[in-house]
């Protein structure tokens, strides 16, 4: 099957550059981040054993530690698109090595790693076939690529509010979760796991969830954008649009956060 999503994705040097700039605010406002991330964790094959993992996305180094913790004996390597990240990352330890690489084209030999941890990183990839190609590659016989992604529907509440004010692309653009479980099916890897989850969060108010997207370098990269300042005038538009969907709780904000593990069949 071919990965070809509907919606074109963001130019990767666009999301390089803009994590690199929120290295320094990222963990102040990674709540959903670490939940999911940790919840990816959960989800690894009991009893897993891992001599050499990646740490695929790596951004501030947070999961990295997490892997050395739960692997102390194994060497890591945190891998990440953005180097702003990953100075941000290496004085804080965790993995051996601090890669720049792409998801799509790992500068690592075949059959060379035990586990491929990817959290929130591989949805800002084009071709999610050549991510599993790769993983397929570099992973030995009985490793496993785990992966946390986002779905269509993240960020609906944002999405249909800026459709009532004009018709362009301000919402990040994500596969939808058929689109996953094709794909995962076609890998040749095997699909120990894969499912959606729907968390909602809630805001005090939309400059809280536009600072929250912005500080995690994760506000609006996909081509079609409107270009330039947003006038004051279609903002308030928005406010009203999305203040229409408050909740006691507080203006929601959905996320459809996809897990998968999948293991390379011993040969």
């Amino acid at each position: 099957m071919t990965d070809t999503p509907q919606n074109p994705l963001p130019d990767k040097r666009r999301v390089a550059a803009s994590f690199s700039r929120a290295a320094a605010s990222y963990d102040e406002v990674a709540g959903l981040q670490r939940a999911v991330g940790s919840e990816l964790l959960a989800r690894l094959p009991a009893g897993m054993r891992a001599q050499r993992w990646v740490d695929l996305g790596s951004g501030t180094g947070h999961f990295s530690q997490a892997l050395a913790e739960r692997f102390p004996v194994g060497q890591g390597l945190a891998l990440d698109l953005a180097e702003g990240m990953l100075r941000h990352a290496r004085p804080r330890g965790g993995a051996a090595h601090f890669v720049c690489g792409d998801a799509e084209h790992l500068p690592l030999a075949g059959a060379s790693q035990d586990l491929l941890f990817s959290s929130l990183a591989l949805q800002w990839c084009g071709d999610f076939a050549s991510v599993l190609a790769e993983a397929r590659r570099v992973l030995r016989p009985g490793g496993v690529l785990a992966f946390s992604s986002l779905c269509t529907g993240t960020l609906q509440e944002l999405q249909d509010s800026w459709q009532a004010v004009d018709g362009f692309v301000h919402v990040n653009h994500f596969r939808c979760f058929r689109d996953y479980r094709q794909l995962c099916a076609d890998s040749g890897l095997d699909v120990l796991d894969l499912r959606l989850e729907t968390r909602v969060l809630h805001y005090r108010d939309l400059r809280h969830l536009a600072h929250e997207l912005k500080a995690l370098g994760a506000h609006n990269l996909n081509p079609g954008r409107p270009d330039g300042l947003t006038g004051r005038a279609r903002v308030l538009a928005l406010v009203e649009a999305y203040e229409r969907l408050r909740t006691p709780q507080g203006l929601p904000a959905t996320w459809l956060p996809v897990y998968g593990v999948l293991r390379r069949r011993a040969e």
